[in-house]
């Protein structure tokens, strides 16, 4: 049996920035249907409402190509219906020609979240789940603030979802049950309708067996990871289990896949060792179509702390050597780096990351902070690719200008 082949680091890390969309200069003109086919090419993008500079599904966008305007993203979702929102791993933008793939988890859904939010809403949960299908059935398009709710034992309130009121809960039940779909957002707030009016063709469509689920998902992974294991595949879409991805990979093992050993980066814990991975073995997807990956631009780009490229934070430590994580939710004391901090992508490599801020009542993007890696500096042109990205930053976000706080150059302990 001969031995499994060996992927340098190199090579895996530029087949990933391939795969993800940032191996090419981002300035072509990028048209709707061009967004459309670049979200496809991801697989999804994910939404969140933080927006300390600019809200993640945004800047995921940008990222790829700077000619991306907000508006394109509403016209696929709201015109189009070309794009739909669920959750992968979490809430994310799909496109909507994988709608049929969902229909498994929104029935596992509607098992798992019955009981579970029973116990946590009461019988007032169950109460409203009719009632408020039935009025969005009757009278369209809805937001949660706009029904019931209002009385002094079920007050509306601005808290999370521990707070939510009995009709949201109901609403989001359903969505995540697949009844009703996302048909816009209003700010940030979601507006529901009937899937059926949203997506009729996609909603319509007969539902992939579990087989066919399975292999879908798989595939469909691997194909925009490059390499993986089969856990790393599972965690793709958040559509297969653990065990459902290992016995794929396993059925496919010496046909469509092949088994290979994935260098680490040096600065990884392990520090240049080999993992067991697979690959696609045909020449489409194969080692022969590897050969001309090409060198991604010099260019330093800011990345969303959601940005696909980075969102498996052990992967994104193997392959690129990056310790990354968000300190939301650490206290301001304890944090190293700062509360929303954005890893700096450049050419192949990440080398550091920026803490930076849009203060829209001043029109000031403010750069509070710059940590590089080790071994990395500030060359006259490394500040300059900075300088520029944060210009095109700049324009993205409509500030007027960038301010450098004092001491933003920070040491690395």
């Amino acid at each position: 049996m001969n031995s499994p082949r060996v992927i340098d680091n190199r090579t895996t890390r530029r087949l990933f920035l391939q795969r993800q969309g940032l191996s090419f200069p981002p300035q072509k003109k990028l048209s709707d249907q061009g967004l459309l086919e670049l979200i496809e090419h991801l697989g999804f993008v994910q939404v969140d409402s933080i927006q300390t500079v600019e809200r993640a599904h945004h800047m995921i966008l940008f990222a790829r190509n700077q000619t991306y305007r907000r508006r394109q993203l509403s016209r696929l979702i709201e015109e189009d219906a070309a794009l739909f929102e669920h959750w992968t791993h979490d809430a994310s933008i799909i496109p909507s020609r994988f709608y049929p793939y969902w229909k498994r988890r929104f029935a596992q859904e509607e098992e798992r979240l019955r009981e579970r939010w029973r116990r946590w809403r009461g019988n007032g949960f169950e109460d409203e789940l009719d009632s408020v299908l039935q009025h969005v059935r009757d009278n369209g398009r809805v937001l949660a603030r706009e029904l019931g709710n209002d009385d002094a034992e079920n007050p509306k309130t601005n808290g999370g979802w521990w707070d939510w009121h009995p009709s949201k809960t109901a609403l989001e039940y359903h969505w995540r049950c697949g009844q009703l779909a996302v048909a816009a957002r209003d700010g940030f707030q979601k507006v529901y309708d009937l899937a059926e009016r949203i997506l009729p063709a996609y909603h319509l469509a007969p539902v992939p067996s579990d087989a066919d689920t399975v292999d879908w998902a798989c595939r469909a992974a691997l194909e925009r990871l490059g390499v993986a294991t089969s856990g790393e595949i599972a965690a793709f879409w958040g559509l297969v289990t653990p065990e459902e991805a290992k016995a794929w990979c396993l059925a496919q093992r010496g046909q469509a896949l092949e088994e290979v050993l994935v260098e680490s980066a040096p600065g990884d814990k392990g520090g240049g060792r080999s993992r067991a991975a697979y690959a696609f073995a045909d020449s489409d997807h194969g080692h022969d179509s590897w050969a001309d990956l090409p060198e991604p631009p010099k260019r330093l780009r800011i990345l969303s702390p959601f940005d696909p490229l980075i969102r498996d934070r052990k992967r994104t430590e193997r392959l690129f050597g990056f310790h990354y994580r968000i300190e939301v939710f650490v206290p301001a004391a304890k944090r190293k780096y700062g509360y929303y901090v954005f890893p700096l992508l450049e050419g192949d490599k990440l080398i550091g990351r920026l803490d930076m801020k849009h203060e829209r009542d001043g029109g000031i993007l403010r750069v509070k902070g710059l940590w590089l890696e080790p071994k990395q500096r500030l060359s006259a042109a490394r500040q300059g690719r900075l300088e520029a990205e944060l210009e095109r930053q700049r324009r993205f976000t409509g500030a007027d200008r960038v301010v450098f706080e004092k001491g933003w150059m920070k040491d690395v302990d």
